[in-house]
């Protein structure tokens, strides 16, 4: 699975470990990620995304 990083923070959400701490179960990929889900470092929303 790809990963995406936060361009505003560097933050990387990796689908095979998830968010955990907010809900998200590893394996989920990025584009199933709730619509109001946030970076967790800077609270950034997904638009600020990229695929790495």
């Amino acid at each position: 699975m790809k990963k995406w990083v936060c361009k505003l923070c560097g933050y990387v959400y990796d689908p095979e470990e998830g968010d955990p701490e907010n809900g998200i179960a590893p394996g989920t990929p990025f584009e199933e990620l709730p619509e109001d889900w946030t970076c967790p470092v800077c609270g950034a929303g997904k638009e600020e995304f990229e695929e790495e």
